[in-house]
């Protein structure tokens, strides 16, 4: 299964540079990196990064990211991919920028 990480320019420039990430500043603070279904992708780009220009949509196979992936309740109770360890340029598959247009973040249609 897709899931997809949304990075602001300098957190993806530091993934891309160092090789391995423990995410965002909410990631640290948390203890685990979230992630989206592609389906809760564009509410939490709304919720989160209203209005942030030159983000990275990072897509990654759940299957592939072991026993250190889990499904936790969050927003809504909806089910929400957490990794538990540092997420690596390996878990990568592709990565988008992920443009505004009108006030909205354009997704790509394979992160659909």
């Amino acid at each position: 299964m897709l899931i997809l990480k949304i990075f602001r320019a300098d957190e993806w420039a530091t993934l891309e540079r160092e090789g391995e990430t423990l995410g965002a500043p909410i990631d640290l603070e948390d203890g685990y990196i979230h992630f989206s279904t592609p389906a809760q992708a564009g509410v939490t780009a709304s919720k989160y990064f209203a209005d942030v220009d030159g983000l990275m949509l990072v897509a990654c196979e759940a299957d592939d990211m072991g026993a250190a992936l889990k499904w936790e309740p969050s927003r809504g109770g909806d089910l929400f991919p957490h990794l538990y360890r540092p997420m690596t340029m390996a878990d990568v598959l592709w990565a988008k920028p992920l443009p505004i247009v009108d006030g909205v973040h354009q997704f790509p249609k394979d992160a659909q």
